[in-house]
């Protein structure tokens, strides 16, 4: 009569052991690879763009109206918590934010992988995604961007799903979509799991009601109007697949040539699951992940590398039931590749240049040198994190000329200029201008496509109110003719 209630308390021992041996393992690989992270204040734009975000949100700027990107909001907020708890003088507690995203991705596949495979998969599918996250260029597998925050929540919501938790899936949904938009791709191999179930009925509302609730939430706490043109309506131009084929295709070859070395020991076992029928049918959710985010990778033909990472949790998962359908020394020699491979990156990551960010970095103090902390000043470029840098704040809530030239896309110059911005960004540039004129201005396009030359109205603004004052790097510096004279602006 005792016996019987002993077996889930052995069932509990037993989980808890096996997650106190694996968790530690797990966080220092994801301690280890992410090493890179901490040797640089920057990796990317995307990182200087945040920043600056949550700076101006601090101080009281609206996302959506005075602060305004292409991307949701839960990042723009988790940088200016970040920044109200630590400061705003460094990355460092968002890239501790990034270790600790990355670990518990980690450990949501390796419970997949588990509930499906058995034990020894779950430490595989773990330490396999661990191992290629940095399989990219350290540019985009070591910032703490957008996409290695929305992966746990994709990770979540398949989680989720797979207990049959529907609410709980559509809300995880909702939050990688609102880390990214292409987070809501996930969704695709969530309703196959609902369909499989047979739970339409019952999960579907719970499903959607998870997935509408933070969403009008978001807009609700932002803007409506402006929530839903920045990260749906407003950014035709930027997805648009025209102009800069070959620019385009050179960078997707590259970056999956990347990825390809990095996933050297997973895709032995992935193709040979290829070349078996019953493997492909073994996990058709799996596959329906991988695919979706494929899709999702390739949306608006732009190909930059951090897209790439959204393809590896589905990529280690099924790597991991192709090693384990027949376990063996390919086991092994999948994880030891995979080793080999991130011990590349990651020595990579640690002795990259870094020329664009020292390039940054003496802008930045020129423009600290030569303007006061209150004034305003116009960076203008594709490096926002020069005004962070610099400590100086915008004249203008358009952070890049991307915004108003389409040039953030990666374009060669085909479709470059003031016809491809953002719709309506030009009035509202001229009114800001003309409100709170920049003391300096940094043009920093040196010889890229969104030069002001080509820009009717930046550059009859530079050639009537202000005068070349110095030269950095490339970067031509013009002050206020006015206050170059002495006068009163």
């Amino acid at each position: 009569m005792l016996a019987a209630p002993l077996a889930p308390a052995r069932t509990a021992i037993t989980r808890t052991a096996y997650w106190t041996r694996l968790l530690p393992l797990l966080a220092a690989l994801a301690c280890v690879t992410r090493i890179p992270s901490f040797v640089r204040p920057l990796w990317n734009p995307d990182e200087g763009y945040l920043a600056v975000e949550a700076r101006l949100l601090a101080q009281g700027g609206l996302l959506y109206d005075t602060v305004v990107d292409r991307k949701p909001p839960l990042l723009p907020w988790l940088y200016e918590a970040a920044f109200a708890l630590c400061g705003s003088g460094s990355l460092t507690p968002l890239r501790i934010l990034a270790v600790l995203a990355q670990l518990l991705t980690a450990v949501l596949l390796a419970s997949l992988a588990r509930r499906h495979r058995g034990d020894r998969a779950g430490r595989t599918a773990g330490v396999l995604y661990l191992l290629v996250s940095v399989g990219l260029n350290p540019e985009d597998a070591q910032a703490a961007g957008f996409e290695v925050f929305m992966l746990p929540w994709t990770a979540a919501a398949v989680w989720c799903a797979d207990r049959g938790r529907w609410g709980a899936a559509g809300t995880a949904v909702a939050a990688a979509f609102l880390t990214k938009q292409t987070g809501g791709a996930v969704l695709l191999p969530v309703l196959w799991l609902l369909h499989r179930r047979g739970a339409v009925r019952a999960g579907l509302p719970r499903l959607a009601a998870g997935f509408a609730a933070p969403v009008l939430g978001a807009a609700l706490l932002t803007d409506p109007a402006g929530f839903v043109f920045w990260t749906v309506t407003g950014s035709a131009a930027y997805a648009s697949v025209s102009g800069s084929p070959l620019h385009v295709v050179g960078r997707a070859l590259a970056n999956t040539a990347l990825l390809a070395a990095a996933s050297a020991g997973l895709l032995p076992p992935l193709a040979r699951a290829l070349r078996a029928a019953r493997a492909r049918t073994a996990e058709p959710w799996l596959w329906l992940w991988l695919a979706s985010s494929a899709v999702a990778v390739a949306l608006g033909c732009h190909f930059f590398g951090h897209y790439y990472l959204q393809l590896l949790p589905p990529l280690a998962l099924l790597a991991t039931a192709a090693l384990h359908a027949r376990p063996g020394q390919r086991h092994l020699a999948a994880v030891v590749t995979s080793g080999c491979a991130c011990a590349l990156f990651v020595g990579w990551g640690l002795v990259a240049p870094r020329p664009e960010l020292a390039h940054a970095e003496r802008l930045a103090a020129a423009l600290a040198h030569r303007t006061a902390p209150g004034d305003r000043v116009l960076v203008w470029g594709i490096h926002p994190e020069t005004y962070w840098l610099a400590g100086r704040t915008p004249a203008t809530r358009y952070l890049t000329a991307g915004l108003l030239t389409n040039y953030s896309g990666g374009r060669d110059g085909s479709r470059v200029g003031e016809a491809y911005a953002v719709p309506g960004a030009w009035p509202v540039f001229r009114r800001e201008l003309a409100a709170h004129a920049p003391a300096l201005i940094a043009d920093d396009s040196r010889g890229k496509p969104y030069a002001p030359a080509r820009l009717p109205t930046l550059h009859r603004l530079l050639a009537s109110d202000y005068t070349e004052v110095a030269r950095v790097d490339g970067a031509v510096l013009y002050a206020r003719a006015a206050e170059r004279a002495g006068t009163a602006p």
